[in-house]
Parts: C-alpha cells; structure tokens; sequence
C-alpha cells in the first residue's frame, strides 16, 4: 500500500448504471494540495464523494493515510478526513447554534474537552468568541464558511476535501479565505485535495493539478506548468486560454 495520504487506483464511479468517472488514478503526497479542475459535470466533485462516502457505487482503489477505503459508512474515517462543500449555509443546520455545530463531531466521538476545542478553533479560523453563541443566518457568507472549515477540523483529520470552497462567496471575502486555507495547512500539516474550476486559486493554494473532461483524467502538471502556461493536453490548454492566463486568484 503506498504511504500517500491520498491514493487512488483505477477508480470509476457510477450513478444506476451510468459511469461519470472512468480508471482515474493519482496520489496526493502528505502534506501536498493538489486540484482537481474541468468544466462542471467532468466528475470532479463525484470523486470527492466517493472518498468521503457520499457516493458509495464505486469499483477500484480508494486509501487515505494508508489505510483502503470501504464502501459502507466508517465512523474512524471522519477522525482521519473531512469536506468542506461549496455553501456554508447549506452545510450548517439554520437551527443550531455555531457552538452546537462545532461540538458535534465531538459527541458523536466521545472526545471531552468540548469546550476549549471549540475556543481554540474559533480562534485558528480568525473568528472572535463572540459568535460562539450565534446562528448560521446572522453571520456572513465568509463567517460562515469560516465555521465550516472550523467544523471539519475539529476531529483533528490530516486530508481535508475542498468542494469549491470559495466558489459560493463574494470575491472580496474569497481571497481571506484562500489566505486562512493556506495557513491552516502550513500551521496543522494539512493535506488538500479541492476541487475548483478557477485556475488562479489553484495557481495560488495547490502544488498540483489533474485536468478531468468527461470523467477522464487527461493531465497530470504541476503547478509551475500552470503558472507559465505549459500544460500539455490539448483541452488543458483550453482551459488556460479561457481563463485568461494565470495571475493571482479574484
């Protein structure tokens, strides 16, 4: 089994009988923060499913930290990775308070010191204690995605998933929450693997990309390839062109 924190070999994922992704294969090395980008319907967020367990019809290989991932519900799983998705608002429940979201994960894990962690996390998300005790509606789209990336640290995982994690906010708040992403990972020693269809965010988070059209890994680059311009898929270079070429994210 290889020591990435994410491996994934000959992986296909269907929906009834139809397959949306096809044999992908990657790692992503411990520590690393690695895109998956491509037009929208191209598989990239079905894959992060699949490793969290929301898409469980898959065959192939999923491991993360070393240790296979099965297809039933796997509760030590959340201690080891978690996703953040795309809305905040959608992700928290209106009527529990942001204290409540947060101690959840450790309830249901039978961790104690509730009370400090959540202090600490608030805090490591750059949110004052003041809205410990407030409700998803009466923060801002960023406090809010703030507290759920709070939330999926609280079991303390080393990989976490990245649904479009800005993709949902006001471009004055998406460059406080690429600059808060980068940091958590530099101070916690954190694995990213996002999904994003926004090639200046992965220029300015990621170490690599994999280019997926229609469910189908076509390039595998590094970030540098990126910045200058020289990927080597036809479609990623496409994508480049569409995006106006690579300077720094909105």
């Amino acid at each position: 089994m290889t020591d990435a924190a994410i491996h994934l070999e000959n992986l296909t994922i269907s929906y009834g009988d139809t397959a949306v992704v096809h044999d992908v294969t990657f790692d992503v090395a411990e520590g690393e923060s690695f895109a998956l980008v491509g037009e929208s319907g191209s598989g990239k967020s079905t894959i992060l499913k699949a490793i969290s367990g929301l898409a469980p019809d898959w065959t192939g290989t999923i491991a993360v930290e070393g240790k296979p991932r099965g297809h039933s519900p796997d509760r030590t799983f959340a201690e080891t990775c978690q996703m953040v998705f795309q809305d905040p608002y959608g992700s928290l429940h209106p009527r529990k308070a942001i204290d409540t979201c947060l101690a959840e994960p450790l309830a249901i894990h039978g961790i104690g010191g509730r009370d400090g962690r959540v202090k600490d996390m608030l805090a490591a998300v750059g949110l004052d204690q003041r809205f410990r005790f407030r409700f998803p509606h009466q923060l801002s789209g960023g406090q809010r995605q703030r507290v759920a990336i709070a939330r999926a640290l609280m079991l303390e995982p080393r990989v976490l998933l990245l649904d479009e994690p800005t993709s949902a906010l006001d471009v004055s708040v998406q460059a406080e929450i690429l600059n808060l992403l980068k940091k958590l990972r530099r101070e916690q020693g954190l694995t990213y693997l996002m999904v994003t269809h926004n090639l200046p965010v992965v220029s300015f988070l990621c170490d690599r990309l994999a280019v997926m059209r229609y469910g189908r890994v076509v390039e595998i680059a590094g970030v540098d390839a990126l910045k200058s311009g020289q990927l080597s898929d036809p479609y990623s270079r496409e994508l480049y062109a569409a995006s106006g070429g690579i300077l720094h994210p909105a």
